[in-house]
């Protein structure tokens, strides 16, 4: 049965890439998208600032 959950979880949770190329898509003009790429860029130097995004990589 941990094995059903396992692979549920797998299905139903979005990749980290997927979930950024979603937010970056969000963007309403170019300066938006930068201030975006900034954030998601500062995010992954600094994976203590956390938020939805920050999945903890460099």
């Amino acid at each position: 049965m941990n094995k059903f959950f396992e692979m549920l979880h797998e299905l139903l949770s979005p990749e980290p890439q997927a979930v950024e190329e979603a937010y970056l898509a969000e963007s309403v003009d170019i300066y938006d998208l930068e201030r975006r790429m900034r954030t998601l860029d500062e995010r992954r130097l600094n994976p203590q600032w956390g938020g939805l995004l920050s999945h903890g990589t460099a």
